[in-house]
């Protein structure tokens, strides 16, 4: 058997079901995702820009559950994923404020 026809990718796309194509399609979404770069921001003062705030506000943010899943720390290290943090802010706009 010729095996040019199962390295030419038109050709072997045909060939597939479409659940290899699906999971074909994923595995380059995820790839595509894994090549973006990250915009990070570091300690206290990143969230203050970040979210363009004092000291104490960026403070409670950073203790706040809502934006957990963008924060990691270690030790005294604090490292933000800004895009995930903005996104998370936007879903929770009615946390951020504060009422006094």
């Amino acid at each position: 058997m010729d095996n040019k026809i199962f390295t030419n990718p038109a050709i072997v796309t045909v060939q597939m079901s479409i659940e290899e194509y699906m999971e074909r399609e994923a595995q380059k979404a995820q790839q595509q995702e894994a090549a973006k770069p990250r915009n990070l921001v570091y300690g206290l003062k990143g969230i203050e820009q970040l979210f363009n705030c004092s000291t104490t506000t960026a403070w409670r943010i950073k203790n706040s559950e809502w934006i957990k899943p963008a924060i990691s720390q270690v030790g005294r290290k604090i490292v933000v994923d800004a895009d995930l943090a903005l996104e998370l802010a936007h879903q929770n706009t009615e946390r951020i404020t504060y009422k006094k």
